[in-house]
C-alpha cells in the first residue's frame, strides 16, 4: 500500500502531465510558505494559474474537489498573493484552478474559485 504522500505525489504528477498536454507550461511546483502551499503554478497563455491538485482513489468520502473548501481557498489565495508580490507580477492576469484525480480520471476545473 502506498503512503498518503506517495499517492499525493502520483496524483500531482498525473495532473501535471494532463495540464502540459493541454499546452500549459510549468512555472513552479510545490511553492510553500508557513501559511500554505500551492501544488502547481502554471502559465496558460496570458494567465498565471495557481493549481490545487486533489487525489482520491474513490468517492467514498466525496469528490476530490469538495476538499477545497473555504479555508483551503483562503490559504491558497494568501500564498498566491505572496508569490505575486515576491515575483513582481502585479500586472499579470491570474486564476485559481483545481485538478481532481479520481483513480485514473482527471478533471480540470478552470477558475474554480
Amino acid at each position: 500500500m502506498s503512503s498518503k504522500v506517495e499517492l499525493g505525489r502520483q496524483g500531482q504528477e498525473e495532473a501535471l502531465r494532463f495540464l502540459l498536454a493541454k499546452g500549459m507550461e510549468l512555472v513552479e511546483a510545490n511553492y510553500r510558505l508557513r501559511s500554505g502551499e500551492i501544488d502547481l503554478i502554471m502559465k496558460d497563455g496570458a494567465y498565471l494559474v495557481f493549481v490545487e491538485v486533489k487525489y482520491r482513489r474513490s468517492t467514498q468520502y466525496g469528490l476530490p474537489r469538495e476538499a477545497v473548501g473555504f479555508r483551503k481557498q483562503e490559504k491558497i489565495r494568501k500564498t498566491a498573493t505572496h508569490y505575486i508580490y515576491r515575483h513582481n507580477l502585479h500586472e499579470r492576469d491570474f486564476r485559481f484552478d483545481v485538478v481532481e484525480v479520481l483513480g485514473g480520471f482527471v478533471e480540470h476545473i478552470e477558475d474554480a474559485f
